[in-house]
């Protein structure tokens, strides 16, 4: 069995983010991670329009002795007119989504969660992109969120956002004990890396990472040109090929050297991988096994 004990599967994957995965492949893949020795497993309604966490749930239901995370933040509706690849997922479900932060909210979402897992319990609860409605969410959701809690509904509670000042807001204002910072602290944009680190560390708060491949330019420069869902600019396509230039010296695939980043720093507790299909997920664990020689950190160290 692989050393995977601080790598989390994520949900988007499986749930058609940029291209639709059927049934068969998505269960292959959570399947093949599962036989990887993955026990960590994170979702949320926002994947795939729910399907994501029913696709998870099936899977999951006839097993123990496994971590799971979901968030909250969006309500999922029926909604006949839903258009495909909406918000980049694709062979959803026709809903919609709407934000809620409020109590009300919270609740019901993790109801709905539950239902479509069809499980009774989930261990992790995140408050999914908070950006633009923070004071609603420190006002209700957060309240909400640490009664569940101290009640034992959950064992721990925080934030999923991929703005490094609006994680860092919640940490310092609130009781959170997790947070999942995407996109932040990867080979390319180590944002977090400065105040958010240290500061979680200072505060005993378990660092999620996610989004290490930044969207798929750091998994091949060439042909998945994409920064932060979006096509990436000049400048950041040339620093990662610079990468891959690095790497190649040393006969190491950039996207092992991606993967493995984060998993050097003792404040980052684990990583979030993307990987969907069953092929994806081989892919994957093969490049976390990967031998980095230290110089190479170095040289990419000074691309940063």
């Amino acid at each position: 069995m692989n050393d995977v004990a601080d790598i989390i599967l994520g949900g988007a994957g499986y749930a058609g983010l940029f291209r639709a995965v059927d049934e068969e492949d998505a269960q292959a893949g959570i399947a093949a991670a599962w036989d990887a020795g993955i026990r960590a497993f994170d979702t949320a309604p926002h994947y795939g329009a729910g399907l994501s966490e029913e696709r998870l749930g099936r899977f999951l239901r006839s097993r123990s002795e496994y971590t799971l995370s979901t968030k909250v933040g969006r309500l999922l509706y029926d909604d006949p007119f839903a258009s495909d690849g909406t918000h980049d997922f694709y062979g959803a479900p026709k809903r919609s989504r709407r934000r809620d932060y409020s109590a009300v909210g919270v609740r019901r979402s993790l109801e709905d969660s539950l239902e479509r897992l069809g499980l009774d319990r989930v261990d992790l609860l995140l408050i999914h992109d908070p950006d633009d409605h923070q004071d609603e969410t420190l006002a209700e959701a957060v309240p909400e969120l640490t009664r569940m809690r101290d009640a034992g509904i959950v064992s721990g509670i925080g934030v999923g956002v991929n703005d490094v000042d609006v994680a860092l807001r919640f940490v310092r204002e609130t009781t959170i004990d997790h947070v999942m910072i995407a996109g932040r602290y990867t080979l390319l944009d180590r944002r977090a890396e400065a105040e958010l680190l240290p500061e979680c560390a200072r505060r005993g708060i378990r660092v999620l990472v996610a989004g290490v491949l930044n969207s798929g330019i750091l998994a091949d420069p060439l042909h998945r040109a994409t920064f932060d869902y979006q096509p990436a600019q000049r400048d950041i396509i040339e620093r990662t090929q610079a990468m891959e230039r690095i790497c190649a010296k040393y006969d190491v695939p950039l996207r092992a050297a991606a993967l493995q980043f984060a998993r050097r720093n003792p404040a980052i507790a684990a990583t979030v991988i993307g990987a969907g299909t069953e092929t994806e997920v081989a892919d994957t664990i093969a490049m976390l096994n990967t031998s980095v020689p230290e110089d190479l950190w170095h040289e990419l160290d000074r691309c940063a």
